[in-house]
C-alpha cells in the first residue's frame, strides 16, 4: 500500500503545481484526469461538470476514454451513479450490470469493469464528479478513495481560479465602461 501512497502524494504535487501554473482551466483539468489515471494504474479517468440546471453532467476533461465514448453526450445527473452528486463516494464493482450505470452497453463496449464516482466540491456544492474507470473488476480502498477526492476539490478550486483570472483579464474599456456605468447613478 506504501507504494501506491507515494504515487498518490507524488500525483497530489503534479496537479498543485498544474494549478499553481496555467492559468487555462482546460489544461489544468486535462492534467489531473491524466495523473489521476496513471498514479492509479488504472485504464481511465474523466472530470464531468454538472449544468447549471443540475439535470446533465457534461464531460470536461477525460484520459484514456475513446473519442465515441466522450461523444455519445451528456449523462443525466439522476440516471448515472446519481449518489455521487449527494456528495458521496461510490464505488461500481461491475458496471456492466449495476443499474446506477445508463449506459452499461457502451461502457462494456468501451472495456469498462469497475468505476470509482468522486463528488466534486466547490463551497459545498457539487459542481461535478471525477470518475475512475478500470478494465478488470477493482475493490477501491480507502486510500483511492481520498486520493481522487482530494484531487476533485483541487480540480474545483482550479475551476474557481481560473473563472477568477479570465475575468480579470477583462478588456480595459469593459472595465472603465463598468464603472462609468456604476458611477452615473451616483451623479459622478
Amino acid at each position: 500500500m506504501e507504494k501506491a501512497e507515494s504515487k498518490y502524494y507524488h500525483s497530489l504535487y503534479q496537479v498543485a503545481a498544474a494549478i499553481n501554473s496555467a492559468r487555462a482551466s482546460d489544461l489544468v483539468l486535462n492534467s489531473i484526469v491524466e495523473n489521476v489515471a496513471k498514479a492509479m494504474g488504472v485504464k481511465a479517468c474523466s472530470l464531468t461538470l454538472l449544468a447549471p440546471d443540475r439535470k446533465l453532467l457534461f464531460h470536461a476533461a477525460a484520459w484514456g476514454l475513446s473519442d465515441w465514448f466522450i461523444k455519445m453526450g451528456p449523462l443525466a445527473a439522476d440516471k448515472s451513479i446519481a449518489e455521487a452528486l449527494e456528495g458521496k463516494p461510490v464505488a461500481v464493482l461491475d458496471a456492466t450490470s449495476d443499474e446506477r450505470i445508463q449506459y452499461p452497453e457502451q461502457v462494456k463496449k468501451e472495456g469498462i469493469v469497475s468505476i470509482l464516482s468522486v463528488p466534486m466540491m466547490l463551497r459545498e456544492e457539487i459542481i461535478g464528479e471525477v470518475r475512475v474507470y478500470t478494465a478488470e473488476p477493482r475493490q477501491f480502498s480507502e486510500a483511492d478513495i481520498y486520493f481522487v477526492g482530494a484531487v476533485a476539490n483541487l480540480g474545483a478550486i482550479a475551476l474557481e481560479n481560473a473563472r477568477l483570472y479570465e475575468d480579470a483579464q477583462k478588456d480595459y474599456q469593459v472595465v472603465m465602461q463598468e464603472m462609468l456605468e456604476w458611477r452615473s447613478p451616483l451623479g459622478s
